[in-house]
């Protein structure tokens, strides 16, 4: 079931895992582990960048450790050097940053650990409880079975320990090519849980490491890295999506071998909750890195992508992602979750800091022939009106402006009640206008707007009070400033593209970014729109806007003193 504004209960006070961390707490098991508090960690894998999804871990990772006075470790899970860089290292810290989160000086490697994870290889080696393996990985994957039926044990299973040592270190050494060996845990090819089943606890990858260069050629798979790396920090909570429920007891069996080598009891706990799975939306970083290598989007920080980068540059607040996850919550079922929920979350914290300025997107002129020729007189605007201390700024309003062309209808529909011929609507903040003709160019286009104002209807004068059906914005058109307008929408065409058996490609919206050259804004506007030239991407000051009556908008990172460029946020209000 798809989740919306609608249909979302009320957040209770503790979701499951605060229960738990609270339960751990009062058993005293948090006083047992190393640093005697609540600990967790946020473990990416620096191959790419963020996304909305990695968001709820970061919220729930540092949030629990925030709550409960604790700690909360950045590390990089870089236990594949061919898929690493240093340009993931750096995006994903500012994305935490982003979100209102710091790791202090707790920032660690996996491969801070390479040198502890192998000489605890090497000891289970000796116990008997690991061996080097021969057999490929095709090979491994038919020897393993079914989740019915028993697997077949390797032939080199039993070998001697002091040969797999041997093996194992000129593994190391690069003796042998990439997929000739492996270092294999020895569990129980029988275990009805197939994780069991002798997992795969080292392979050979002949790359250079980002951080430890040519060292090492045997890398530790994430299984064994990931839960030994929560032993060597403290973490007393390793919370994580529900994918890895069924890795939970293969997690708890290494960390045991772990305390046991060390003469201690504490081990880390695991605890799993919902991925988030959003409508239009697609999570996964293969096909999201596909989409950057060819060029479909602009970039890894398209505003139309799921990456905190992406959202950011679309506008989207930090404040907004940490409401709509409070929103969702933590469950232990997976779902889909409508983004008009997250769209929602945007739009109310827009709406408490957005300046409120007039910007027309497709604009048509509209001369007010009995105004004065050359006259220019200014409006008062508010900036914000649920802001008391925003205060306000003038709008230059003339005889030529620019309005919305879907603001008019020659031949008007049923209850269309913007502006027709022979109708009244007022320009907002200023006076009433009663359209008296069109002028139109050679193929019929209409071009110009002729209009007569009522001079007693602006604020203060005797007709203010006048009503009319229809308000529109506008623009002055000799002082409006030239901008680019970028209006996106759902990168994908169906409510869930990562189950659809097309290939994504054929799923992308050819929709979703039109981007509008000849937009018009107010001066006001656009001259606070320049002062975000040089800004970085995580600044706020001047950042967002609601153009009125047409959505909110945000400063986009192309934008210099002479070419503005504004995103489209979200519309004003949900879409049917």
């Amino acid at each position: 079931m798809t989740t919306t504004a609608e249909n979302t209960e009320e957040k209770r006070s503790l979701n499951f895992i605060e229960e738990a961390i609270e339960a751990d707490i009062e058993a005293g098991k948090v006083k047992n582990s190393p640093t005697q508090v609540v600990h967790t960690r946020f473990p990416p894998e620096p191959n790419g960048y963020l996304h909305i999804g990695h968001a709820k871990a970061i919220c729930m990772d540092f949030g629990a450790a925030r709550k409960y006075g604790g700690k909360c470790n950045l590390r990089f899970d870089d236990t594949n050097p061919s898929k690493e860089d240093t340009e993931y290292v750096d995006a994903i810290k500012e994305d935490i940053h982003w979100l209102g989160f710091d790791w202090e000086d707790r920032m660690y490697y996996a491969s801070d650990y390479f040198q502890q994870l192998w000489d605890l290889a090497e000891e289970m080696i000796r116990r008997g409880l690991a061996y080097v393996d021969e057999l490929s990985s095709e090979e491994i994957a038919a020897q393993k079975g079914t989740p019915t039926t028993p697997g077949q044990e390797s032939p080199y299973r039993n070998r001697p320990a002091e040969e797999s040592l041997d093996l194992f270190r000129r593994m190391n050494k690069g003796e042998f090519p990439e997929g000739t060996k492996t270092l294999r845990a020895k569990i129980d090819m029988a275990n009805p849980n197939m994780h069991f089943r002798d997992p795969i606890m080292y392979r050979i990858i002949d790359h250079p490491h980002h951080k430890t260069g040519t060292k090492w050629h045997a890398y530790p798979m994430y299984d064994f890295a990931h839960g030994q790396s929560d032993f060597f920090e403290g973490i007393t909570h390793s919370i994580c999506t529900l994918e890895f429920e069924v890795h939970r007891p293969l997690y708890n069996y290494f960390a045991k071998v772990l305390a046991d080598i060390k003469g201690t009891t504490y081990v880390p706990r695991q605890i799993e909750f919902n991925r988030l799975n959003l409508t239009y939306t697609m999570m996964s970083k293969r096909k999201l890195l596909a989409c950057v290598k060819e060029g479909l989007v602009r970039g890894w920080d398209d505003p139309r992508m799921p990456t905190l980068c992406g959202l950011r540059r679309r506008g989207y607040t930090a404040d907004s992602i940490h409401s709509f996850i409070d929103t969702i919550g933590y469950t232990k079922y997976d779902g889909m979750i409508s983004i008009k929920l997250l769209e929602h979350a945007v739009r109310e914290d827009l709406n408490k800091h957005a300046l409120r300025v007039m910007g027309v997107v497709d604009p048509v002129k509209l001369t007010i022939t009995n105004y004065p020729e050359g006259q220019v007189e200014w409006v008062e605007m508010e900036n914000n009106p649920e802001d008391a201390e925003s205060g306000t700024h003038k709008m230059p309003f003339s005889k030529e402006l620019y309005i919305e062309r879907e603001d008019f209808q020659e031949v008007a529909e049923k209850k269309f009640f913007r502006l027709t011929i022979d109708k009244e609507v007022r320009l907002k903040s200023a006076y009433i206008i009663k359209c008296t003709g069109v002028v139109k160019d050679e193929n019929g286009t209409i071009t110009e707007i002729l209009c007569t104002y009522d001079p007693e209807t602006k604020s203060g004068m005797p007709g203010a009070d006048r009503k009319v059906k229809g308000t529109l914005h506008w623009v002055s058109r000799k002082e409006a400033v030239p901008v680019e307008v970028r209006l996106y929408d759902n990168l994908f065409t169906v409510e869930d593209p990562s189950n659809d058996e097309r290939d994504f490609r054929e799923l992308l919206n050819p929709q979703s970014e039109v981007v509008l050259p000849c937009a018009y804004l107010e001066p006001w506007a656009a001259e606070q729109a320049r002062k975000r030239v040089g800004a970085s991407s995580t600044s706020t000051a001047n950042r967002y806007y609601q153009f009125q009556r047409i959505g909110y908008f945000c400063v986009d990172y192309d934008t210099t003193e002479d070419h503005i460029v504004f995103n489209r946020t979200v519309l004003l209000r949900d879409s049917k």
